[in-house]
């Protein structure tokens, strides 16, 4: 049986804003968890885009 998410942890997604302006097949997402309480804006972090083959920023999504 699956865990069920209790407090304020929630599970996002990060997607590449460099790689879909480059038209580029394919996209770069990321799954990861914030603090809704801590961070309620969206968050952007610097991860690594295997496909482009650099560290972009990626934000997140809905």
């Amino acid at each position: 049986m699956a865990k069920r998410s209790k407090g304020n942890r929630q599970q996002i997604i990060l997607e590449c804003t460099e790689h879909k302006t480059s038209g580029l097949p394919g996209t770069s997402r990321y799954i990861t968890q914030k603090n809704k309480k801590n961070t309620p804006d969206r968050l952007e972090i610097k991860k690594y885009n295997p496909i482009m083959k650099k560290y972009t920023i990626h934000k997140e999504i809905k």
